[in-house]
C-alpha cells in the first residue's frame, strides 16, 4: 500500500496525522523501534539469553521481521466476550486451527490466544509462528456479569506447549487490581526464569472513570500510568487502547498528576496523546502496541490504518488487532492485517 492510499484511508484526518510535528516529548528522548531494538534495549537488562532469543523470535517473524515493529493477532474474545459473540460473524473460527492459519497467512509476528487454542494444535504450529499464551481472562458467564481477571492455567503449561511469551491482563483501577498485580507479577517472574517474554494488557476498569458522558478509561494520563505500572512488573511489551481523550485525573479528581502533563507533555493531537503512553513505557524501552478495537464493518480498514499511523508516528511498536480481522472471511482478514503492516513498512511514515 503506497502513501497515497494510506492518505485516502485517513480521510479528513490525513493532514493532521501525516504532517504533525510533535512539540511535546521529543523523539530524541525515545528508544525507537528499529532492526537493532533487542541489542540496543534488552541486551543489558536482567532478561536471560532464553528471553532474548524468544523476543528475537517474535520481532524476527512475519512481514515486519527485523524492523523493530510487530503485528500480532490476538484471539481471546471467545472467553472475554463469549464464543458466540466473537465467532458467529465467521463460524470458521470456532475451529482453533483457523486462528493460527490467519496469523500465519496474515504475516503476523505472533499469535496471542488461549491455552485451549494453542494446546490443541501446538505440535503442528509451535515451530511455525511464535505463540503468546494468554494466561488469565475475564470469564463472562457469571450472572450478573463481573469484571475480574482470573488465571486459566500455569506458566509451566505455557512453556510446555512451546510458547515464546505469556500474556496477561490487569484491570487497573478495579477493586481486584491489587490481587491481579500480585498474580501477574509472580507469573511474569516465572516466565522470565523459564525464558519466555511477557506481554501485558494494561486496561482500566472502574465505572467511576466515566463522568459527564466521557469515558476516561482511555484518557492519556490514566492509560499512561497503567503502562507505567505494567513496565514496573517487567512486561516486555505493553498492550494499551489508543488514547481518545485526556485529563482523567483532573476530571475525576483523584490520585496525583502535574499541570505539565497537560500543558507541555501532551496536546490534543492523537499522536501526542499516544506519545505520552509511549513515554510511560520507560520512553519506549518496553514496546507499546495499541489494540485494534471492535469490528464495525465497512470502516474497519480505515480505523485500523489510522491507529497504526498514530502508533508509529508516536514512537510505538505496532498493533495487535483481532476482531477487525477474524470476524471477516479469511482473505479479507489477511488484507486488513497486511494493510496495518504496510503502514509500518512505509518509509514515508516517520516518527513525528
Amino acid at each position: 500500500m503506497d502513501i497515497q492510499k494510506i492518505s485516502e484511508l485517513l480521510g479528513n484526518d490525513a493532514d493532521k496525522l501525516l504532517n504533525h510535528i510533535s512539540k511535546t516529548i521529543s523523539k530524541d528522548h525515545l528508544h525507537l523501534p528499529g532492526p537493532d531494538f533487542i541489542d540496543r534495549v534488552f541486551k543489558d537488562t536482567n532478561r536471560n539469553p532464553q528471553v532474548l532469543r524468544n523476543l528475537a523470535a517474535i520481532y524476527g517473524h512475519g512481514r515486519l521481521a527485523n524492523t523493530g515493529y510487530v503485528s500480532i493477532l490476538p484471539v481471546d474474545q471467545g472467553i472475554e466476550h463469549s464464543a458466540g459473540a466473537s465467532f458467529a460473524p465467521n463460524p470458521a473460527y470456532f475451529d482453533p486451527e483457523n486462528i493460527i492459519k490467519l496469523a500465519i497467512e496474515g504475516g503476523c509476528n505472533a499469535v496471542a490466544t488461549t491455552f485451549g487454542v494453542l494446546g490443541s494444535v501446538s505440535r503442528k504450529y509451535a515451530h511455525k509462528i511464535p505463540f503468546i499464551v494468554k494466561i488469565n481472562h475475564n470469564e463472562f458467564l457469571t450472572y450478573p456479569n463481573k469484571f475480574d481477571q482470573i488465571m486459566f492455567g500455569s506458566v509451566e503449561d505455557a512453556w510446555n506447549l512451546g510458547a515464546a511469551a505469556v500474556g496477561a491482563t490487569i484491570y487497573f483501577g478495579s477493586e481486584e487490581s491489587g490481587r491481579q498485580i500480585i498474580e501477574v507479577a509472580e507469573a511474569f517472574e516465572m516466565a522470565h526464569e523459564l525464558g519466555m517474554a511477557t506481554v501485558l494488557w494494561c486496561y482500566l476498569r472502574n465505572n467511576a472513570f466515566k463522568k459527564d458522558g466521557i469515558d476516561y478509561a482511555t484518557a492519556a494520563d490514566l492509560t499512561g500510568q497503567a503502562n507505567h505500572l505494567g513496565v514496573t512488573i517487567q512486561a516486555d511489551i505493553i498492550k494499551q487502547k489508543l488514547a481518545t481523550n485526556n485529563g482523567g485525573y483532573t476530571a475525576i479528581n483523584f490520585g496525583k498528576t502535574s499541570d505539565k502533563v497537560y500543558s507541555q507533555l501532551t496536546s490534543d493531537n492523537p499522536i501526542d496523546l499516544c506519545r505520552y503512553q509511549v513515554a510511560n513505557c520507560y520512553m519506549g524501552r518496553a514496546g507499546l502496541i495499541n489494540s485494534g478495537g471492535e469490528s464495525k464493518g465497512a470502516s474497519d480498514l480505515s480505523e485500523a490504518v489510522t491507529t497504526a499511523v498514530i502508533n508509529k508516528r508516536a514512537g510505538g511498536s505496532g498493533l495487535i488487532s483481532g476482531r477487525k480481522s477474524f470476524q471477516k472471511p479469511m482473505n479479507e482478514g489477511i488484507a486488513l492485517l497486511n494493510a496495518i503492516q504496510d503502514v509500518y513498512l512505509s518509509k514515508d511514515i516517520t516518527i513525528a
